[in-house]
């Protein structure tokens, strides 16, 4: 059998080798091949994109830029507070001064007015001579406790008014005073010794009518008021 099959290729001629055939074929390999990787290559960088897509975070945006702050200083605080400022009370009226008289010295009043002072009380003549008294002894009058009478006798020229005051040894001031708010201010007279009581005495002029009689102490303090009085006597 090996003989025959020596004869056989004994008896092939071999044709030429087909060369050009060989390199196309080569070539067209050499393609496909490259084709081939070129493709692995994209996919390869495609898989490689949607992975950094899907596995990289997404980081939130920073907020937007707000309207710029405004700086406001700090308030200045004073080192030291401001003066307050109060009310001032007006201080009060000079006190009048008290005139000593002796028992029975007749004191001239003025515009024929005429009083005088005794262990027993006020006594007073006007222009018609006629005598008045005003008793501190027979139990009208309460020395413990002060207060103020007031008597007064007038016409169309003006009114005299006087009166007793009493239950205080620090008689400051008698005041009369009308609605309009005009008023004025009485002499005070004494006996020796503060007694705890004494007279005081006025003149008004023509139109001022009805008047409120008032006694303070030297400080000025209210101890006594009658109200609006008409021409007329109190006790």
């Amino acid at each position: 059998v090996r003989a025959a099959f020596a004869r056989a290729a004994a008896e092939v001629v071999p044709g030429p080798v087909p060369l050009a055939a060989v390199r196309r074929a080569g070539r067209a390999r050499r393609r496909r091949r490259t084709t081939a990787l070129s493709a692995v290559s994209v996919l390869a960088v495609a898989t490689t994109v949607v992975a950094v897509v899907v596995l990289t975070p997404v980081l939130p945006s920073p907020p937007a830029a707000g309207p710029a702050r405004v700086v406001v200083p700090p308030a200045v605080v004073p080192t030291s507070s401001p003066p307050v400022r109060t009310a001032t009370t007006p201080p009060p009226p000079v006190p009048t001064p008290v005139r000593t008289v002796a028992p029975g010295e007749r004191v001239d009043a003025g515009k024929g007015w005429r009083i005088w002072l005794t262990a027993q009380g006020k006594h007073w003549t006007g222009p018609d001579g006629y005598e008045n008294a005003r008793s501190v002894t027979d139990g009208n009058i309460d020395l413990g406790a002060p207060g103020v009478s007031h008597q007064s006798q007038g016409g169309p020229k003006g009114t005299f008014h006087s009166g007793l005051y009493y239950g205080t040894r620090s008689a400051g001031r008698v005041e009369l005073r009308n609605a309009e708010g005009r008023k004025a201010v009485a002499t005070l007279l004494e006996l020796p010794g503060r007694p705890g009581w004494g007279v005081w005495y006025a003149h008004t002029g023509p139109g001022m009518g009805e008047v409120s009689t008032s006694l303070y102490d030297r400080a000025g303090k209210l101890l006594s008021e009658l109200s609006l009085l008409p021409g007329g006597d109190t006790p």
